[in-house]
C-alpha cells in the first residue's frame, strides 16, 4: 500500500468519525437544552455513539484503502487520539487520565476491527472471472 492511499483512507475515516460526532453532539445538545435530561443521564449513550463513530471511521478507512485494514484502522484510531489529546493538552492544559487512556485504547481497537471488516466487506471485493 502506498503512503498516499493510506493517508487518503485515514482522512476519510477521520472525516466520518468527526461528522458522526458533530451530528450527535448537535442532537445531544438540543436534547439537553430543550428537555429535562441531564448530562449524567445520557453519558452511556454518548459513549456508545463514540464507539459506533469510531467503528464507522475504521470501516470507511478500510473500504477506501482496500488492503491492510488493521493498519488503516490503527492509523485512523491513533490519529483520532493524537488530535483529541492535542486539543485537550494544548487547549485545556490537561493530560490524559488513566480512564481516558483505557477509553482511547478501546477506541483504537474498535477502529482496527472496523478497518478489518471494511477491507473484507462484500461490496469491496473485486470480481474475479
Amino acid at each position: 500500500m502506498n503512503t498516499g492511499k493510506l493517508i487518503h483512507s485515514v482522512f476519510y475515516g477521520l472525516g466520518t468519525i468527526y461528522a458522526i460526532a458533530a451530528l450527535f453532539s448537535l442532537l445531544f445538545s438540543l436534547l439537553l437544552r430543550f428537555t429535562s435530561l441531564q448530562e449524567s443521564e445520557i453519558s452511556y449513550g454518548i459513549t456508545f455513539i463514540s464507539f459506533v463513530a469510531l467503528f464507522a471511521g475504521g470501516l470507511i478507512a478500510g473500504r477506501k484503502g482496500k488492503e491492510k485494514g488493521w493498519l488503516l484502522g490503527m492509523f485512523t484510531g491513533l490519529s483520532y487520539t493524537v488530535i483529541n489529546f492535542s486539543f485537550q493538552y494544548l487547549g485545556f492544559d490537561s493530560a490524559f487520565t488513566v480512564e481516558q487512556m483505557i477509553y482511547y485504547s478501546l477506541f483504537i481497537l474498535t477502529t482496527i476491527v472496523g478497518g478489518i471488516i471494511g477491507v473484507n466487506s462484500i461490496g469491496n471485493r473485486s470480481q474475479e472471472g
